[in-house]
């Protein structure tokens, strides 16, 4: 049996542990995970962010790693992949304004595909309009965005995280373990599913 194919779509000044950790581990776990961003192919980079929580009022930012991409954007067929992966940080602020990003995150939303996001990556949710009725967790700052998208915002601890449904959130990087656990429950169940059918 073929692995599961994941597709996360990053961009310029991602979260750094939010996107290598998550990419390198469901590799690990045996998935087939594509990394995307618009206007790049496989080969080019993207650079990335680390966010830190120091004791002020919001997260410290400090330049990351470049992440190399392996895949290209223009050469996705959404319909082809099993599930999302959307990182944090500040690329989401500006993905949300590109339509084939929007259209994708749709396409797995409609079909009930297995989706992660995490931290501000639900600005990309809010942007596709797909979260309504739903619990979402999100970077607080995004608490707004997620109610008036309709959503309620889960209110958890910085190292949980929330399914609902296809679609696991988590408010940050420190969630990486239950976030990644969760979404490999949610892989799992439509990989039975899948087989069922």
């Amino acid at each position: 049996m073929s692995a599961q194919k994941i597709l996360m779509i990053t961009g310029d000044f991602t979260e750094d542990y939010e996107t290598m950790v998550p990419f390198q581990a469901l590799l690990a776990m045996g998935y087939a995970v594509d990394a995307v961003c618009p206007d790049k192919k496989a080969g080019d980079t993207v650079a990335t962010c680390i966010h830190d929580f120091e004791g002020d009022q919001t997260y410290t930012e400090k330049r990351g790693h470049n992440f190399t991409l392996n895949a290209s954007f223009d050469a996705v067929s959404v319909e082809s992949y099993d599930a999302l992966v959307i990182p944090g940080g500040r690329a989401p602020e500006y993905l949300r304004l590109n339509e084939a990003v929007i259209s994708a995150v749709q396409h797995f939303m409609s079909a009930g595909k297995p989706v992660a996001a995490i931290c501000h990556g639900a600005q990309i949710l809010t942007a596709a309009k797909c979260i309504e009725g739903r619990t979402v967790s999100a970077y607080p700052a995004c608490k707004p965005e997620v109610e008036l998208a309709g959503a309620a915002y889960a209110d958890i601890p910085v190292d949980g995280a929330v399914t609902d449904g296809n679609l696991v959130t988590a408010p940050a990087w420190p969630a990486h373990p239950a976030w990644l656990k969760q979404f490999h429950a949610v892989l799992s169940s439509a990989e039975g599913e899948t087989l069922a059918a």
